[in-house]
């Protein structure tokens, strides 16, 4: 049998909010680990223990739970009886055959009715450790530590912590619409939503019919991988390239980017108000490009009247290309594609764009209508892990 201890941080400083945002994380899990063989999942004071079958695929089982926000911390434990001798006596025959020249041990009691205070169990179990192993005792930087946890009506004992996602469990934020494209920098944006608890539905924009499809390949290969933390997902993939083609016709060059940008704002937002969903997020970087700098940032947000949430806004690329490797999505994003942002778009865009300029432009354009085209013409598709 195995047993995962999984312990949280962030979620215990929600107080009288504690029980609900722990029941969303206990679900997370057992949604993240759907067929590994579990067995029970149970809430423990401060933890949260999920047993599995007999011959479960322990490797599996840490990248799942490892993906799951809210979670600080998880270990493979061992369940022992509440009795210091038998826990002792376990914990050495766990250790046999182990090789390490130093060690510690991490006991906490979460039960103040044991006899037997953290330090008094670190004191006799260490003593036990070294007798028994030659080892010397390192508080700071021990080679093994031996994590024990005395609960009300067990005790558990593990020789390492893994680090979680941390974060909120995804769906205690609310629901929020997040523009991704092939690139970099959204699935990044869309990440550290979902990691402060925001449940996504994903919105791209491609070129066609005038551009490929391979800028809506990328996207559904980046939208799956972000979909290990949610477990369902939704993407409209909403084609772009006719709306481009009428501002192109009606609008002078140097304000094209940005009301590209205003137009996707608002097809987003129809979407979102469909899916009851409190804000938009975007990928957006302070003066990373021309549309990002600060004016134009102000003048294309203002075609929206939900939240713009802007996660990267003070990252700089390769702080965001670093995240984007870690969560493994910049091999993806990386790739070669053509993209709706490479369509008609002029040698100089405005930089400091004038919102009066802009919505003069804007007054030569049936913008109802190219919102309706947006999303009536918009494909969804739907996402699940696991699959």
């Amino acid at each position: 049998m195995t047993c995962v201890l999984v312990r949280y941080h962030e979620v215990a400083l929600k107080k009288g909010n504690r029980p609900y945002f722990v029941e969303l994380l206990k679900r997370n899990l057992v949604s993240a680990v759907k067929g590994l063989g579990l067995e029970e999942a149970k809430s423990l004071p401060a933890r949260l223990l999920l047993r599995f079958s007999a011959g479960g695929n322990a490797e599996e089982i840490r990248r799942r739970v490892e993906g799951v926000f809210g979670v600080a911390n998880f270990s493979f434990a061992e369940r022992v009886p509440r009795d210091l001798d038998a826990l002792q006596a376990k914990v050495l025959d766990a250790l046999d055959g182990k090789r390490f020249a130093s060690f510690r041990v991490d006991a906490r009691r979460a039960d103040k009715e044991f006899p037997l205070t953290s330090p008094e169990i670190n004191r006799r179990i260490g003593a036990a450790i070294k007798e028994r192993s030659g080892a010397r005792v390192d508080l700071k930087n021990g080679e093994l530590t031996i994590a024990i946890e005395i609960l009300p009506r067990d005790a558990f004992f593990a020789f390492d912590k893994i680090a979680g996602a941390g974060g909120l469990p995804v769906g205690a934020s609310g629901r929020v619409v997040s523009l991704i494209s092939g690139g970099i920098d959204s699935p990044v944006a869309a990440y550290r939503m979902m990691q402060r608890g925001c449940r996504l539905i994903f919105v791209h924009f491609h070129g066609a019919p005038y551009l490929d499809g391979t800028s809506q390949e990328k996207v559904r290969q980046l939208v799956q991988i972000l979909t290990r933390h949610q477990f369902t997902s939704r993407l409209y993939l909403v084609p772009f390239g006719e709306i481009q083609r009428q501002i192109v016709a009606a609008v002078l060059r140097p304000l094209r980017v940005v009301l590209y940008r205003r137009m996707m704002l608002r097809i987003a937002e129809s979407i979102a108000r469909r899916e009851k969903a409190g804000a938009l997020v975007t990928g957006e970087s302070l003066a990373q490009v021309a549309s990002q700098t600060l004016e134009n940032m102000t003048v294309i947000e203002k075609a929206a009247r939900l939240s713009i949430l802007r996660p990267l806004v003070g990252m700089d690329k390769q702080e965001i290309i670093d995240q984007a490797r870690r969560i493994g999505t910049f091999e993806t994003s990386a790739i070669p594609d053509q993209d709706c942002c490479q369509l008609f778009v002029p040698k100089h865009p405005a930089t400091k764009a004038r919102l009066a300029d802009v919505e003069h432009s804007e007054s030569r354009l049936d913008l109802a209508a190219m919102i309706q085209l947006g999303v009536e013409k918009a494909e969804k598709e739907e996402f699940k892990f696991p699959e």
